[in-house]
């Protein structure tokens, strides 16, 4: 688990990067990505394109062009609803999808292949995207789809990736006061609906998903206060995640409380590493495990993790590779898939 600086040098910002990534193509990703918590502003504009969300000043009650967005770099300002919308961030060209936007481009973090998107999304493009890559996506292709709008809301944060971006094309990058792969799924829906001119549609898209987190959970009211421990075993260990990581915030949205003792060993990251001496740190009223470029088996089978207290009394779960996807690319449609599919998973689990 990355035990990173929130404002790593250059060198360890490419080291780290690089890391990430290398887990993002072994399918999914996050535990090793570290950052300083995301924020963002928000005033935008216009209808149509898809949803909206966010605070509205007057020129997003009118619904009218030039939209602005507040981001790490500035205030982007979108004069007219965007025709060719190029998609990098992660889960960007998802988000942009559920606002009713086609990106003629995007980054396929994880990767999905096909349309570069998950199964939550499939058949929402109606002609195939151009797959940019994605730590270090190809300038030249991206400049050569011409487009009017780059999307590059969870990413990672990096000044000269936005400053050759925003030469292209106006560049909505990660949120003010944010950095480094941690935009949540609000966060992302609130800004891309603003850069599309249709606020209330995001709007109606995170209240819907609210809504959705409230119902599920109405209907378990036994989560409610337990304590619960999301980790992962990567080729660098065992690790849990904090407070702050998207997997734990869709936890606690439920009504679980983060192991205490796992919140008690947190830095600067987003995740804390677990020794094999001491993996009883995962012990929690539920125990949620992921492999992270290693198949679920070296969990299942390690001796030393079998012998938690939660495990060994059969409350703990090993997402499957495409929950584990799921959370990982924190998308608005993955969130939404993540609670119809993994909650019933946690309600098993806790019995």
């Amino acid at each position: 688990m990355g035990m990173n600086d929130s404002a790593p040098s250059a060198s360890s910002r490419r080291r780290r990067r690089t890391r990430t990534v290398a887990l993002l193509s072994a399918g999914v990703a996050t535990l090793l990505v570290t950052a300083t918590a995301c924020g963002s502003d928000d005033d935008s504009s216009d209808k149509d394109a898809g949803s909206g969300s966010g605070t509205k000043d007057s020129a997003a009650s009118s619904g009218a062009f030039p939209a602005k967005v507040a981001t790490k770099f500035g205030t982007v300002t979108v004069d007219k609803k965007p025709k060719r919308v190029v998609a990098l961030g992660w889960g960007d060209a998802e988000a942009a999808l559920a606002l009713g936007a086609q990106p003629v481009g995007a980054s396929d973090w994880l990767p999905f292949g096909g349309d570069g998107v998950g199964p939550w999304a499939k058949g929402m493009y109606d002609k195939k995207p151009e797959l940019i890559g994605t730590l270090e996506p190809e300038f030249e292709k991206i400049a050569a789809l011409k487009p009017d709008l780059i999307l590059d809301t969870k990413s990672s944060g990096d000044k000269t990736r936005y400053e050759t971006l925003s030469k292209i094309a106006p560049t909505v990058d990660v949120p003010k006061g944010g950095d480094a792969y941690l935009t949540s799924w609000k966060q992302q829906t609130l800004m891309i609906s603003q850069a599309l001119g249709v606020p209330e549609k995001g709007e109606k898209l995170i209240s819907d998903t609210n809504a959705k987190f409230a119902a599920a959970a109405k209907a378990h009211p036994e989560f409610k206060d337990k304590t619960i421990t999301v980790g992962a075993l990567s080729s660098e260990g065992y690790g849990a995640y904090i407070n702050g990581d998207g997997r734990v915030d869709f936890a606690t949205t439920l009504g679980f409380k983060n192991n205490p003792k796992v919140e008690a060993k947190k830095g600067d990251s987003f995740s804390i590493r677990v020794s094999k001496e001491n993996l009883d740190l995962l012990d929690s009223d539920l125990t949620v495990m992921a492999g992270i470029g290693v198949p679920n088996s070296k969990i299942t089978n390690d001796p030393l993790y079998k012998a938690v207290p939660s495990v060994k009394a059969g409350h703990s779960l090993i997402l499957d590779e495409t929950s584990s996807k799921a959370f990982a690319t924190g998308s608005v449609l993955s969130i939404q898939y993540a609670i119809d599919h993994v909650v019933p998973e946690f309600a098993k689990a806790l019995k």
